[in-house]
């Protein structure tokens, strides 16, 4: 009988509560809460992670504001939200494994995104499918690989999947400063592209460091009117018309819009193939789908020194609405971990 494949109790925490952030009502930061819960335990295709550390992107803040409200038809939950603990990034140590697991055993340090999975890292315990993570870069503290995966499986997916990069490209990345943007710039460099960032002044010398080859400062050059031409555009802070880089795109280049407003969120989603046939370029809207095999690939980058999270600032698990909140300015250099 192979024991690896059975649950593992020997381990288990005897107390059968909980450190969690709630919330029972969509709004600001004011209205997540930390309390003691339930604490969560495997199915058989599930592992009970200890969660060791989390990290804060911009889907956060949009489930704990319930805005766009397309946010609340997805998710359910019209006025009070279904998903009481939010948090996607997710790094820590297996602690007991379900009947069906075949992939880790107790002990194992993980990463993963449980956008798909029902949320919950903001807790000290998640109950994820083996599927939805991975073994954690070895080189990588918990609260370092904590934000890798969404904001780098969101950068590998729209240069590779959506922006089809290739050796020798002129790239820019548009918000190279922010948690995609920072990943983006370095997996666009591994990938042998020749990379420009575009960021504010204060944050010119953090997105050099990253292995941009150029970097423009937004308040001193409109990169619309630079005269420079691109083959990729990764835009992670989309705040004008995607019509406004049509000059800077080559004849056979692609606009990918990764984040930013909503609003253009939807614009170009929906309107794309009209943008497309209007600029006589590709114009692309990434959603980002989280999967194993990615998480992998970055797992692999990490370990081979490719690429390194940048991390502005970390904050502890009862400090999560500040984090939040910091999030939601838009000045973070790279991204907020969460310790758990």
């Amino acid at each position: 009988m192979n024991t690896l494949n059975q649950p593992n109790v020997a381990n288990h925490n005897a107390s059968q509560t909980m450190r969690a952030i709630v919330q029972s009502e969509y709004g600001a930061p004011d209205v997540l809460t930390l309390a003691t819960v339930d604490k969560p335990v495997a199915q058989d295709n599930q592992v009970l992670v200890r969660v060791q550390g989390a990290s804060v992107h911009a889907g956060d803040w949009h489930l704990m504001r319930g805005t766009p409200w397309l946010i609340r038809l997805i998710f359910g939950g019209l006025r009070k939200p279904k998903v009481r603990t939010i948090g996607t990034d997710i790094a820590g140590r297996v602690e007991v494994v379900g009947a069906a697991v075949t992939q880790f055993q107790a002990g194992d340090e993980v990463f993963g995104d449980l956008s798909e999975v029902g949320f919950g890292a903001f807790a000290e315990y998640a109950c994820v499918p083996e599927t939805a993570l991975a073994l954690k870069p070895i080189n990588l503290t918990f609260e370092q690989a904590a934000t890798v995966p969404v904001s780098a499986l969101t950068a590998l997916q729209g240069l590779r999947d959506y922006g089809e990069i290739q050796p020798g490209q002129k790239v820019l990345i548009n918000g190279a400063s922010g948690g995609v943007g920072s990943f983006a710039v370095q997996i666009a460099k591994a990938f042998g592209a020749i990379v420009t960032g575009v960021c504010h002044t204060e944050k010119v010398d953090m997105v050099r460091s990253l292995g941009a080859d150029d970097v423009i400062d937004y308040n001193q050059t409109d990169v619309t009117r630079s005269g420079q031409q691109y083959d990729l555009i990764i835009d992670t802070a989309a705040y004008r018309s995607v019509s406004d880089y049509q000059p800077i795109l080559s004849p056979r280049g692609t606009y990918v819009l990764v984040g930013g407003d909503t609003t253009r969120f939807f614009q170009v989603m929906l309107l794309g193939p009209w943008f497309a046939k209007r600029m006589r370029r590709q114009v692309k809207c990434l959603t980002q789908k989280p999967n194993q095999a990615d998480l992998i690939v970055l797992k692999e980058l990490i370990e081979a020194g490719k690429i390194a999270p940048a991390i502005d600032q970390t904050y502890d698990l009862s400090e999560v609405p500040a984090a939040i909140r910091r999030v939601e300015q838009r000045q973070v250099r790279g991204k907020v971990a969460i310790r758990v």
